[in-house]
């Protein structure tokens, strides 16, 4: 009778290869789990380099937009000022013109004077030549 026994210190070989196979899958679950933590932290790397990027431009795009609406503002106080001379200006030709018509009712001589246009009714019609605007796309760059 032939009879095989085991010491302890000897292991079934289908014991061994399940163990190896185990370990195996704990290696390979191991670094599985390293390359998602580190493609999930590049992706925060990626996220918060962005986050620092759209911060900058955001702030170059207020800084732009607020040296446009300081333009804005410095042309509009600027254009009401030139109205109100206009106005000014256009009174004072009125009264010029009115003096002119009484000197010439008075006098008997005839004078030629033209009609003034109404600046606020018709501005395309000023007494002034008028200038072209010029406008150009980098005229609000900072």
């Amino acid at each position: 009778m032939s009879s095989h026994q085991t010491s302890g210190s000897d292991e079934d070989p289908q014991h061994i290869v399940v163990d190896q196979r185990k370990q195996r899958r704990m290696i390979s679950n191991r670094e599985s789990a390293r390359r998602s933590r580190m493609r999930k932290q590049k992706h925060l790397d990626d996220l918060l380099t962005q986050v620092t990027q759209l911060k900058t431009e955001n702030n170059q795009i207020s800084k732009r937009v607020d040296f446009a609406t300081q333009h804005f503002l410095n042309l509009d106080s600027e254009n009401t000022i030139l109205r109100t001379q206009v106005m000014e200006l256009t009174d004072r030709l009125q009264s010029l013109n009115s003096v002119l018509h009484i000197m010439e009712e008075v006098s008997g001589l005839s004078m030629d004077i033209p009609e003034i246009p109404d600046p606020l009714l018709r501005p395309w019609q000023l007494p002034c030549p008028s200038q072209p605007i010029m406008a150009s796309a980098d005229m609000f760059q900072c």
